[in-house]
């Protein structure tokens, strides 16, 4: 058993009853009706009912029993034969009595010894890998940042979030709020999952004129919520006390698929000036649908873009739509749809594309043919791309840093899931063509807590750095500016001394830049989970990277250098204790990659094929908040 949260001492005894069997811990009484239904009688309820967790287990149904038609059953893999770690089931305050039914779950599993009444609930990080800088949950799971917005002088990030467990289920929405973008502050759920369904993804906006009704600066939330028995349905909720709780609309659903779609999710709600009416963007599967509104309760479907766009197969997902500069002139606007997919990514699973073009209040016009696609990040572990409203003129995204390939499947315990640093977007153009950068947001300069600067260099052969940041837990910030000249491969390697190691290079013959995790540490993540494993390399971009690797985490990922200016590279790499984050002249090309070394990075090695090449303007920062 791993190391438990809390440490509670509690006497139990057994007892026998009419027609079922009962045991009692303290104020706590399980009636056990078969093998398929346990009643929980609690007296004078703690605040939480501690729940121990097997991740492979199958899930129960746990569900705090009030009589109430809005009573929902939550989906909890309560402990069968061993305990892995515990999550906290919230009991209603003030009452003498409180009944939890829990169905699916044997009667002779291990939770039921286990289980424990506590008013607290210690979330002190117990898990090695959890990053030092980047945002994640206290606790419990999460995916898809949703409902992002600026208010107040408040970012409110919201997720998808299951606070019953560290794999995905029982979808709320999660809250933490930041002042900076950096430092950020853990609050209760704010939308839980109801008979309804999940909660899935969406957005919210700040209702300057008050068009729901709601009062003047309400935020307003959109969200999806799913389940087998209502489908995937458009819903809204507002608040009046600056997003920390939210109220649901009373005749939800707002929004149903016209034509009965399964997969009609995700909706982003933007202000579109020239009409002076609200939009919705909204995936159905393997499109985006525009919908508009004056009211935000009553939406009117405009049009559908996006069937036989970008990379195929694929399912559109959580989209987002923004207006930028293009070069940063404001006489030259143009329209970003961006769109995520899983599968059809590059390298496997999900990512996040973009497509440029036109809106004129009805449709959407592309400027590139079907068959073109652009990436937003040419890493394996960028997805669910949404950004912030009610930024003015900067554009800020958020993305989830992780694979549904192998999401589930992380060496980690008492969290799972990430974002990756906020990013600012904004049009560049490069031979003709007008393309997206996402650059980290200057805020994160204030991570910088020392700087070491190290003079220029000419690679000849190798070059090593040992002891990157004195100290450090595996959280810093690579700056430099490389001059490949005539080299082939001008490159570096993250490396620790148990030999794992982090590959990042210039491939100046095959006009790449790449990053390899094939040997990066714990590259195997099938005996923590179910991941899909390949027997033999079948994709074409695979065979060009000549990277042998066990599934689908164990690769390399590239992008093109022709997106970037010049024979100078700058480049800025963020490392923390499970990721490598690579921007490569401001954005221009983003490239976000997991990894799980055993041992912190802490040294780096220069290599370079065919010829000497310069590192200039170097910069090595500890990060830390």
């Amino acid at each position: 058993m791993k190391k438990n949260f809390v440490n509670l001492a509690l006497g139990a005894f057994l007892l026998t009853g009419m027609g079922a069997c009962q045991s009692q811990k303290s104020n706590l009484v399980f009636e056990h009706q078969g093998d398929t239904l346990t009643i929980v009688h609690i007296k004078n309820p703690a605040k939480y009912l501690l729940l121990p967790i097997q991740e492979s287990s199958n899930e129960g149904k746990v569900k705090l029993d009030t009589g109430s038609p809005a009573d929902t059953p939550m989906d909890i893999r309560l402990a069968v034969d061993s305990v892995e770690y515990y999550v906290p089931f919230e009991l209603p305050a003030g009452t003498k009595e409180a009944t939890v039914t829990i169905g699916k779950v044997a009667a002779n599993a291990v939770c039921w010894d286990h289980i424990q009444l506590s008013d607290t609930f210690n979330t002190t990080n117990t898990d090695y890998y959890r990053p030092v800088y980047h945002h994640t949950p206290l606790y419990g799971w999460m995916n898809d940042a949703n409902g992002l917005v600026y208010k107040d002088g408040e970012y409110h990030l919201y997720f998808q979030y299951n606070p019953y467990g560290s794999k995905w289920g029982n979808m709320h929405w999660g809250h933490s709020v930041s002042k900076d973008l950096i430092h950020w502050n853990h609050l209760k759920p704010a939308i839980a999952r109801d008979t309804l369904g999940h909660i899935f993804s969406g957005s919210t906006v700040v209702d300057k004129n008050n068009s729901a009704g709601y009062g003047k600066d309400a935020i307003i939330a959109f969200y999806t919520s799913a389940s087998d028995e209502h489908g995937q349905i458009q819903c809204m909720a507002y608040s009046n006390d600056n997003g920390r709780t939210y109220t649901k609309y009373e005749k939800n659903p707002i929004l149903t698929p016209f034509d009965g779609l399964k997969d009609f999710r995700d909706p982003k709600v933007f202000w579109y000036e020239p009409a002076q009416k609200w939009y919705m963007i909204v995936s159905a599967d393997k499109e985006m649908r525009f919908y508009s509104s004056s009211n935000l309760k009553d939406w009117e479907y405009q049009s559908g873009f996006g069937k036989g766009y970008g990379v195929q197969p694929n399912q559109f997902e959580c989209p987002d739509f923004i207006q930028l500069p293009v070069d940063g002139d404001k006489n030259k606007m143009k329209w970003v749809m961006i769109v995520n997919i899983n599968p059809g990514c590059m390298f496997g699973g999900s990512a996040t594309e973009y497509f440029v073009g036109d809106f004129d209040g009805k449709e959407f016009k592309c400027d590139t043919k079907p068959e073109v696609t652009k990436w937003l990040d040419y890493g394996k572990d960028h997805y669910a791309t949404v950004c912030f409203s009610n930024t003015g003129d900067r554009v800020i995204a958020v993305s989830w840093m992780s694979n549904w390939q192998y999401a589930n499947a992380t060496p980690i315990r008492q969290y799972r899931g990430a974002n990756a640093l906020p990013r600012e977007l904004s049009l560049y153009t490069k031979d003709g063509q007008i393309y997206m950068a996402a650059n980290a947001v200057k805020e994160t300069e204030a991570l910088r807590k020392d700087t070491r600067k190290v003079d220029n260099f000419a690679v000849k052969g190798e070059y090593k750095i040992d002891e990157i940041v004195p100290q450090t837990d595996g959280a810093y910030e690579l700056e430099m500016d490389v001059t490949p000249g005539k080299a082939q491969v001008a490159g570096f390697e993250l490396l620790n001394d148990k030999g794992e190691k982090m590959k990042i290079y210039l491939d100046m013959k095959a006009g790449k830049v790449v990053a390899d995790r094939t040997e990066s540490g714990i590259v195997d993540l099938t005996r923590y989970g179910e991941v899909t494993v390949h027997e033999k390399e079948t994709d074409d971009h695979r065979k060009t990277m000549s990277i042998n690797y066990k599934n689908d985490f164990a690769l390399g990922t590239w992008a093109p250098l022709s997106l970037c200016e010049g024979k100078t590279y700058h480049l800025n790499i963020f490392v923390d204790k499970c990721s490598v984050e690579i921007f490569v002249d401001g954005g221009r090309i983003a490239m976000t990659n997991l990894v799980f070394p055993t041992k912190p990075y802490n040294t780096l090695r220069f290599y370079g094929e065919g010829a000497d090449y310069k590192v200039e303007n170097m910069n090595i920062y500890k990060l830390g908040l």
